[in-house]
């Protein structure tokens, strides 16, 4: 008979669905989302509703393979699991200081027991090279821990009592699937809903308003915003009197900032700015969801905080409908060191890697002699990919890869481990979109010998000689570990494995309104707007506009600014290789805007170069009212080896760094496009 059980997904994004997966006779055959988690609804985004396409893909790793080809050629040969594991744990061991021995990982699973549990606790023992994980979120999470203590926001449910919603860097039809839904609620209830974004997203349309801001120029923007609210005292000074720090030097900055000086550096009309300011000031209460995207720039940080700094002045976190909300990750109340143990390390202080430079680091003579991946594909997402691939190239690098499917960087690997899908194994997850907490169980058995990445860190540790009892710990103890806190004991409704084993998922208690009266978790117990460890580190405690690197200009040699968001049915490079999905988007596209594309001779569908100083990326045109002009997106992530040229969008972005948080300026990039030389070239299915 079939059967349902219940699940969570494990993917990079802030919705974090209750999943229900229906098998029979062994074999999963539905996922679907479940109605009883109110904010999943019943309902998945195209792409996790195909979930049963990835786990049973003719294409997934079942088993231990090792390289018999050059790196690079992804030619394997099946081994057995000991001999995988005796060969990695003797070329480990053969290393005679561990911290030459990096790891690298991210959110291909979200979940705390396939992330970095058992992962960590390898790592740890081993006392190999630390990674500083920024490739997505620090800039914009330390930006957050400097203004208001913490990754920390409004609860999304509360954002369908808004009046007004700015929908800033943020496509939220594609990637926020669940408080798009929250939004459409608010707007039938008489919310206007504007979007703020380089690019005339799917959410774009759909709003009342859509301010095609120019990429990097979101802090100029916030902070004439300041400036308007301050002109016409649209303030609340007893918020800002009692729950606020630094606000003279504030006011001042922003009194630097016209209309008509952010509109120049801005590319809006002063009219625009004046417009919205009045909207924010007086549609209450008023919200802002923000998004990663617009982070990515060298200024990303700063244009955090000037955005987080919005709702002080206005009181807007009065109201529960109020505030803002870029992640709500500093709610959670698992248990990361328990699950982690740093305390394995000891007094050992392994250096740290920056996995947003990897292709500096792989390519430095000395730093790295072994690398062991999961839960990323760095090949693919990693900036300057060419410099990235060099790397993973080396003969004397060697690397082990735990993986699903044979991506970019699995071709690479010495030795490729096969790990099991998220309908495979336990796992815990948390969100950063809301607050709940959810719980994962396997759906069915593992195909083939594929395992959980906890398992494969076990079992290599044994190989290691590793003893503490730690690794003898099972899947479900780790789960029960995470939720092992003290805040979670002490609790009114603290939540407990087995209310997670019945229902799959619980609220942590967060108040409706969390910042009504002050109470930020900063050092002052205040909204930060100057902030005396910022002023202490960098000298400038308040958030200001920072130029983008690469400032793209008419006349330029890279006259373009391009922009790389995410393709709609893929999230960053999972779901390339699903059939189904890839067949939605096509192929690699540049979108451009129609007199841009006609000043350089260049027609909608031909295949066209994207080129600067770091390479050359090979893709199909699509002249497009998305665009606006001097502004090009190159839709990704696209595997490289799916690219026209082997490569993608990645190969023209640089390795410089944010401002905060040492995070990837992936939108910070300036280009050039000319047509293809070889004009004519067909695109062939790549299965």
């Amino acid at each position: 008979m079939p059967h349902t059980v219940l699940g969570a997904c494990p993917h990079d994004c802030p919705d974090t669905c209750s999943l229900l997966t229906t098998v029979e006779n062994g074999v999963a055959v539905k996922v679907q989302g479940n109605a009883q988690h109110s904010h999943t609804a019943g309902v998945l985004c195209g792409k996790v509703a195909r979930y049963t396409e990835r786990t049973y893909h003719p294409e997934r790793i079942l088993y231990p393979l090792k390289r018999v080809g050059a790196k690079g050629r992804g030619q394997f040969e099946r081994i057995s699991w000991d001999e995988a594991l005796r060969t990695v744990a003797k070329r480990l061991t053969s290393i005679a200081n561990p911290e030459h021995i990096l790891p690298y990982s991210y959110a291909g699973t979200m979940g705390k027991v396939q992330g970095e549990a058992m992962a960590s606790r390898f790592f740890n023992s081993l006392g190999a090279a630390r990674l500083d994980r920024t490739i997505c979120a620090s800039a914009g999470s330390e930006a957050l821990a400097y203004t208001l203590g913490d990754k920390l926001g409004m609860k999304v449910a509360w954002f369908a009592e808004s009046k007004l919603i700015l929908i800033w860097g943020s496509n939220s039809i594609t990637s926020n699937l669940h408080f798009w839904r929250i939004a459409n609620e608010a707007k039938r209830a008489g919310a206007k809903l504007i979007c703020i974004d380089p690019r005339r997203s799917e959410t774009a349309d759909k709003c009342d308003v859509h301010l095609a801001l120019r990429p990097g120029t979101d802090a100029a923007l916030a902070l004439s915003l300041m400036h308007e609210l301050i002109v016409h005292d649209w303030l609340d000074h007893d918020y800002l009197a009692h729950h606020t720090l630094g606000w003279a030097a504030l006011r001042e900055r922003a009194m630097q900032w016209p209309p008509e000086k952010a509109a120049q550096v801005c590319g809006l009309e002063p009219q625009q700015i004046r417009a919205l300011a009045h909207d924010y000031a007086t549609l209450k209460p008023a919200a802002i969801r923000l998004n990663y995207g617009m982070q990515r720039v060298r200024g990303g940080g700063n244009a955090v905080r000037a955005i987080t700094c919005l709702p002080a002045l206005i009181g807007a976190w009065r109201h529960r409908g109020g505030g803002m909300l870029l992640s709500a990750s500093g709610f959670s109340r698992l248990n990361a060191q328990g699950l982690e143990r740093p305390d394995l390390l000891g007094q050992r202080r392994p250096p740290m890697h920056n996995m947003s430079t990897i292709g500096e680091v792989l390519t430095t003579p000395g730093l790295v002699q072994a690398l062991v991946v999961y839960n990323s594909n760095p090949v693919a997402v990693a900036p300057q990919s060419a410099q990235v691939a060099q790397g993973f190239a080396r003969e004397d690098l060697f690397t082990v890869v735990l993986e699903h499917f044979q991506t970019d960087t699995a071709d690479y690997a010495d030795i490729i481990l096969p790990a099991t899908t998220q309908l495979e194994h336990w796992d815990i997850h948390t969100s950063y979109g809301h607050t709940d907490v959810l719980l994962n169980q396997p759906a069915i058995a593992p195909l083939g010998e594929a395992k959980p990445n906890s398992q494969i860190f076990r079992e290599l540790a044994k190989h290691m000689g590793f003893t503490d009892p730690c690794f003898d710990e099972d899947d479900q103890s780790l789960c029960r570990t995470a939720l092992q806190t003290t805040a979670n004991a002490q609790s009114v409704q603290p939540i407990t494995f087995e209310h997670l084993l019945a229902h799959g998922f619980a609220s942590m208690p967060v108040a409706d309104a969390p910042f009504a009266q002050g109470g930020f978790p900063t050092p002052s117990g205040k909204c930060e707007f100057d902030s005396p460890r910022l002023a202490e580190l960098l000298g400038d405690g308040l958030p200001n506009h920072l130029p983008n690197y690469e400032v793209a200009q008419t006349g330029d040699t890279y006259p373009l600014a391009m922009i790389s968001p995410p393709a709609r049915n893929f999230l960053n490079s999972s779901f390339v290789n699903v059939k189904s999905l890839r067949d939605m988007e096509g192929e690699p596209l540049l979108e451009m805007n129609a007199g841009d594309a006609q000043a350089r001779g260049l027609v909608d569908g031909h295949m066209v170069e994207v080129f600067n100083d770091r390479g050359v990326y090979l893709c199909r045109l699509q002249v497009s009212d998305r665009a606006q002009a001097g502004v090009v997106h190159g839709l990704g992530i696209w595997w490289r080896k799916l690219g026209a040229n082997g490569t993608n969008v990645n190969e023209l972005t640089h390795q410089r760094l944010t401002d905060l948080g040492r995070a990837p300026t992936f939108y910070d990039c300036a280009v050039q496009v000319r047509a293809d030389p070889k004009d004519g070239y067909k695109t062939q299915s790549v299965c």
